[in-house]
């Protein structure tokens, strides 16, 4: 699987973004996807999953700010943020893992190559 992570940028508090994560190579529907950030100095954190069945989890910071969806017809992944905080500022990661989805970042097996948000306070 191909990942290819997109739509990072700079906006400022309480401002929106919207990020993309189109996969390629093997069957979409089969796997479960995940989006991890990474402050810097921080380690890799879980945001969120979507199972193959749609269904989502999120961190606990999280709070009902983001949403994760998929497009099976576009074999493509998304992440909408609201309400940023500066603490949010962070390299996006999503990432792939067969069947069954999971919090913990060692699960998956296939990465994007991240994409940088930046919440300016």
């Amino acid at each position: 699987v191909q990942l290819q992570a997109s739509g990072g940028g700079l906006v400022q508090a309480g401002g929106s973004l919207r990020l993309s994560c189109a996969s390629s190579g093997r069957t979409f529907s089969r796997y479960a996807m995940a989006w991890f950030r990474q402050a810097p100095g921080k380690e890799r954190e879980f945001v969120g999953y979507i199972g193959r069945d749609g269904s989502a989890v999120y961190a606990g910071f999280v709070k009902g700010r983001f949403t994760i969806s998929r497009d099976v017809d576009k074999d493509t992944v998304y992440l909408q943020m609201n309400s940023l905080k500066f603490e949010d500022t962070a390299i996006y990661y999503c990432a792939a893992k067969f069947l069954v989805p999971a919090t913990e970042w060692g699960d998956y097996h296939y990465w994007g190559q991240g994409t940088l948000v930046t919440v300016s306070s």
